[in-house]
């Protein structure tokens, strides 16, 4: 009897808000890494029939002109869908023991709410001739 073999398949969409301001820092190799915490929600009804809700949180990590993007449009509260994949990262903490969390890694981010214009920016936005993103736009 033959092996069963099943496609090796990680996509994630998922939306949410924020539950901060993104972090960003460059990576050793001077890329631009941006990350932030993302709570989604689940709503159902329970065994009782009354409606329940669960919520999660997920780190999303964003690399090079999606990082940049979000780092300077992106604040607490947004909403967004995130479209990427799932990966597990593992370091060795202060006192020597073995940490790891999953996290999202974006390949897409969709605006789901219309940037706010900066009122210290003069109406201005923080590059010169360069946009916010629209609601529903994808970078």
């Amino acid at each position: 009897m033959s092996e069963l073999k099943f496609p090796e398949v990680n996509r994630v969409m998922l939306s949410g808000r924020l539950t901060r301001d993104p972090e960003h820092r460059y990576a050793s190799d001077g890329t631009r890494v941006t990350n932030f915490t993302m709570a989604f929600h689940r709503r159902y009804r329970g065994r009782d029939g009354k409606p329940a809700e669960q919520t999660g949180y997920i780190t999303v990590m964003t690399y090079a002109r999606l990082a940049e993007v979000c780092a300077q449009y992106l604040h607490r509260g947004n909403a967004v869908l995130v479209e990427g994949r799932l990966q597990m990262r593992e370091w060795t903490a202060t006192q020597g023991e073995k940490r790891q969390r999953l996290e999202l890694r974006a390949d897409l981010v969709h605006f789901l709410e219309k940037a706010p214009i900066s009122a210290d920016a003069g109406g201005e936005t923080a590059e010169a001739g360069e946009d916010p993103p629209e609601e529903g736009e994808l970078f």
